[in-house]
């Protein structure tokens, strides 16, 4: 597996994305902003849990190449939630949580995981195939007294955060690892080319990434967000700017 990618924060913001890469394997994470109203009942921030998080995973990837990524992640969950201060409340749904996206090379299998809105884009020996966690954008409200009723409950979405159990919602699969040519690791901010804006398939995103590198894709992607027209904005969800990392793994 040869591996490239790139991130880059929200102009003027930190960056609450996180990716990391071994020998195989590679996990992203895209922490949610917390808003500034909101009291998380916890003194930790989504760039402390998405480290942790990161940390704990690419621990467990190396140690235990073999086990199912969903118990893996409820493990690493497990673990970030014992670094917590005695003071965080983790019973609050407002607690730090992240998105996760994991690929990993298992033998002759190629595996992967996706819990909320970080895709996996996969080119199947010419054939395309996208794996998304599409709950976040089918919730009956955007509220936010919605969205904290629904984080982390059925008939809502799921997101790893302080629920180790949280990791058995996530959308998982495999495939021969001969039939995979290469594949694309995003945070939702990465895919905007395609969701947000329409400029792109899913095999053009793959092609610029392939031809062009990870780098160019959130170029292009930060272009159509300072192009993006005040009446055009008002009719999307979400915000004009995003963190945006994308992976690129090619297959030798």
């Amino acid at each position: 597996m040869d591996i490239r990618y790139a991130s880059e924060a929200t102009p003027g913001r930190p960056n609450e994305d996180c990716v990391v890469a071994g020998d195989g394997w590679v996990v992203l994470l895209d922490g949610a902003t917390q808003r500034p109203d909101v009291d998380s009942g916890c003194v930790h921030g989504p760039r402390w849990l998405v480290a942790r998080l990161a940390g704990e995973l690419a621990r467990l990837l190396t140690a235990e190449a073999a086990a199912p990524l969903a118990d893996l992640l409820a493990e690493a969950i497990g673990g970030a939630r014992r670094a917590h201060a005695d003071g965080c409340d983790l019973t609050n749904p407002d607690s730090p949580s992240t998105t996760a996206a994991v690929v990993r090379r298992r033998g002759e299998r190629l595996d992967w995981l996706v819990l909320a809105d970080s895709p996996v884009v996969i080119d199947l020996d010419g054939r395309i195939e996208v794996v998304l966690d599409d709950r976040t954008a089918r919730l009956p409200s955007y509220t936010a007294e919605a969205v904290r009723r629904l984080r982390n409950a059925p008939g809502g979405f799921w997101v790893a955060g302080a629920r180790p159990e949280a990791a058995y919602e996530a959308v998982t699969g495999s495939a021969t690892l001969s039939d995979v040519r290469r594949l694309a690791v995003l945070s939702d901010g990465a895919a905007r080319l395609v969701e947000r804006f329409g400029l792109l398939d899913w095999r053009g995103l793959l092609d610029v990434l392939d031809r062009e590198g990870p780098a160019e894709l959130i170029r292009r992607t930060r272009l159509a967000e300072l192009a993006e027209t005040a009446a055009e904005r008002a009719g999307r969800r979400g915000k004009r700017h995003d963190d945006a990392t994308a992976a690129l793994v090619r297959f030798r």
